[in-house]
């Protein structure tokens, strides 16, 4: 599986964003996608994520009720929409899979830099 991130950009606080994760191939069924980001030199921060299968979606306190994670089966795409935007949210945003039951993830694709002015 290879994935392929887009949609950063640059706004300004309280504007929304969606960013895409094309993944390469069909069979996503056993696993994991996620989104994380990181904003040097803070820690790489895992942000959402969602089961492919059945669609069960979770996220970080940090984002909870700003953000949200969906997945098109028929595109191929976990996007993550970012509404109400705040400076701090300002890092290189990831998307990432894994087969569901391990720990880590190990497919990761580009960044995708977001930057939100105050």
């Amino acid at each position: 599986v290879q994935l392929q991130a887009s949609g950063g950009g640059l706004v300004q606080a309280g504007d929304s964003l969606r960013l895409s994760c094309a993944a390469s191939e069909r069979t996503l069924s056993n696993y994991v996608i996620a989104w994380f980001r990181q904003a040097p030199p803070k820690d790489r921060e895992w942000i959402a994520g969602v089961t492919w299968s059945d669609n069960n979606r979770y996220y970080a306190d940090s984002v909870k009720d700003r953000f949200t994670i969906s997945r098109d089966k028929v595109k191929n795409t976990v996007y993550l929409q970012m509404n109400t935007l705040k400076p701090d949210d300002t890092a290189v945003y990831y998307c990432a899979a894994k087969f569901r039951g391990l720990i880590d993830y190990n497919i990761w694709g580009q960044g995708t830099l977001v930057t939100v002015s105050s």
